[in-house]
């Protein structure tokens, strides 16, 4: 009786001592926008959770909800989250901002981590990549490979973020070839390939021979595959599967890094609210491959663009440049600062259309 005894007492012991192991661990959610399968903004984000999980392996557990609708239901999800136990919830959306505030109230002990906004609280730290570094690169490459001078853009939704990299592909389109035109379509939409693909076909209907776009499906690149001499550029993802051509080159979020980072600062202790804004140069920002298709001098060129880019010789808004107006904007050698950056809400000269309420 004893020796058993000595056993149930030992069985007990190693059962909470597993429990205060489980208990241990950190739990990292996100809420995504889209499918993790989607190809590019949020297959690349659920990359930075699978790194997460690589780098700690049984010291945290994560958690996500895919396809969740900016608004409300943003909400409903994180407060679920909040609710079973997470001690760090990524909200991977524009559109979660309002939502991740509201719930980070109701949580003081939960952190939270808003990308691509700019709310932010003691508990809510917002961070995003400077896309438009890279949008720089593909417009240098656009600019130098349409033969058309016809440039179509699938824009998402009229936000500062899609305004910026707009504005920054068509500045390096245009010191590229001064001839060449955007056209620019709203899809209202961050994953819908079947608006993504209509938007690619009636781009190329209107003459476009290349696709730019910040939507997240691949529905554009399968597009402009089908039409022939079309070339197009990942979005957030690579996008490898149509290189070398329609695909030519990508802009690539790598967010692994960051997301380890925030986790481990939770795990010891020294996480505070911050706002984190990184580009090339860092490596939040990265161009895929710049493929065969690209002839070599402007594949050279566009290379050297992301050298000066990353060694902050460069800045992709550098002036003389003036909004779309005609007003003043930046004199030569000026530099746009952050702020202006952030809230941007104009086309600069040359862009056509306005810009949609």
């Amino acid at each position: 009786m004893k020796f058993k005894s000595l056993l149930t007492t030992a069985a007990i012991a190693l059962g909470l001592a597993t429990g205060a192991v489980a208990q241990d661990k950190t739990k990292v959610g996100f809420v995504y926008v889209g499918p993790v399968g989607d190809g590019g903004w949020t297959y690349e984000h659920n990359k930075g959770r699978l790194a997460i999980e690589e780098e700690f392996g049984d010291k945290v557990e994560t958690v996500f909800v895919e396809s969740v609708p900016e608004g409300p239901d943003a909400e409903r999800v994180m407060t679920q989250m909040a609710l079973e136990g997470a001690d760090l919830i990524f909200t991977t959306s524009f559109g979660y901002m309002d939502p991740t505030i509201n719930v980070a109230k109701k949580f003081p002990n939960v952190k939270f981590e808003h990308a691509t906004g700019y709310k932010m609280a003691d508990n809510v730290s917002v961070y995003s990549a400077r896309f438009y570094e890279g949008r720089a690169v593909q417009g240098h490459i656009a600019g130098k490979m349409t033969e058309s001078n016809i440039i179509g853009y699938i824009g998402s939704y009229p936000i500062p973020e899609v305004i910026r990299g707009i504005n920054s592909a068509y500045i390096h389109a245009k010191k590229a070839n001064p001839d060449v035109q955007f056209k620019i379509v709203w899809a209202y939409t961050w994953f819908d390939p079947a608006k993504e693909a209509d938007a690619a076909s009636v781009l190329i209907e209107q003459g476009a021979d290349v696709i730019l776009q910040h939507t997240d499906s691949t529905a554009p690149q399968a597009a402009a595959q089908e039409a022939g001499n079309v070339i197009t550029f990942g979005q957030a993802s690579d996008m490898s599967e149509y290189a070398p051509k329609p695909r030519v080159s990508s802009i690539i979020d790598n967010w692994g890094p960051y997301y380890i980072a925030r986790t481990r600062a939770v795990m010891d202790g020294t996480w505070t609210s911050s706002n984190t804004w990184d580009g090339i140069g860092p490596g939040m920002v990265e161009i895929g491959e710049i493929s065969d298709a690209v002839p070599a001098d402007i594949k050279e060129e566009a290379l050297a663009l992301k050298a000066a880019l990353a060694d902050g010789s460069y800045h992709a808004f550098t002036g003389p440049l003036k909004k779309q107006d005609g007003s003043d904007w930046l004199a030569e050698g000026e530099v746009a600062d952050d702020g202006t950056l952030a809230g941007m809400n104009f086309y600069v000269e040359g862009l056509e259309g306005d810009i949609p309420q």
